[in-house]
């Protein structure tokens, strides 16, 4: 039988006036990887303004395995991704494997321990990695496929990457956003098939987690098991969404039956948009933003 050939597809591409290629040594490159999609940011570090945002899905990607043909193909036909001189480049991955350790727990030497409480890793095919979550006051532990940081390692080869977890660029930044709040509201991102699920109090991250999503109703199902656990109500908490999810949606529609204080989150204060990035939604591409406020 002959193999399915690796397609991808540009969903979203949004380049501001001002990305000059002949200033790449002054832009930060973000790169975030997924199973099946694929997002980058390339942010100007003088000013922290937003040059480029470019959001890709492979529809015919089921497993890691072949994510990386993928990413080759985007990366080949790219004008300007394998350029070596950016000014800092990180990388973010979405995966299952992580968990969050509170910085005065937090050995080094023992990141796999840690992460092996809370998933099965590979040794074989996958390394254990860390970043420091700053407002969380802990380090994100998490699995890394090790053909994916050679396959970047080589792409840009005189550069010292910094790799994170998806987890840790949403805890980031939802603590940014909620620093200045006064009541205490639930936090929801959801991802293709992902929904993450915050709390934060007092400058405190309170309760993170991911669930995996095969249908519609288990939105609601993981959304009321959590606000239950923190003895929030439905009638009457409030409820902050990012992600893949329109204003106008049915989607969004539904989640008004179940939850009566639903509102959109902002886009973050920490990054500044040209004009041109008023066609993206406010409450899009949350976690990519995330990546900027990390190392």
């Amino acid at each position: 039988m002959q193999a399915t050939a690796i397609q991808f597809k540009l969903l979203k591409k949004i380049k501001d006036e001002r990305f000059d290629e002949e200033q790449i040594h002054l832009y930060n490159l973000l790169l975030q990887i997924g199973v099946n999609d694929f997002q980058l940011a390339v942010v100007q570090s003088t000013d922290s303004r937003v040059l480029l945002l470019e959001d890709y899905v492979f529809p015919n990607i089921q497993s890691e395995e072949n994510l990386l043909e993928g990413l080759d193909l985007i990366f080949d036909h790219h004008e300007f991704l394998k350029a070596g001189f950016w000014n800092t480049i990180k990388v973010s991955v979405k995966n299952n494997k992580f968990v969050q350790v509170p910085n005065a727990l937090f050995v080094e030497e023992s990141a796999g321990q840690y992460l092996r409480f809370n998933a099965v890793v590979d040794t074989e095919v996958e390394s254990f990695s860390n970043v420091h979550n700053t407002r969380a006051e802990a380090h994100t532990v998490f699995a890394l496929r090790k053909d994916l940081r050679q396959w970047v390692q080589q792409i840009y080869p005189a550069k010292e990457l910094l790799y994170m977890h998806q987890s840790a660029a949403l805890i980031e930044a939802v603590m940014e956003s909620a620093k200045n709040r006064t009541d205490n509201p639930l936090y929801i991102y959801i991802d293709r098939f992902k929904l993450h699920v915050l709390s934060c109090k007092d400058n405190k991250l309170i309760y993170y987690n991911q669930f995996s999503i095969k249908q519609f109703s288990d939105y609601i199902r993981y959304i009321m098991m959590v606000m239950k656990s923190l003895n929030m109500s439905q009638q009457t908490s409030q409820v902050v969404l990012w992600g893949y999810i329109g204003k106008n949606s049915p989607h969004y529609q539904e989640f008004y039956k179940y939850i009566n204080n639903v509102t959109f989150g902002e886009r973050p204060r920490y990054l500044h948009f040209g004009y041109m990035f008023d066609e993206v939604q406010d409450h899009h591409f949350f976690d990519l933003y995330g990546m900027h406020l990390i190392g």
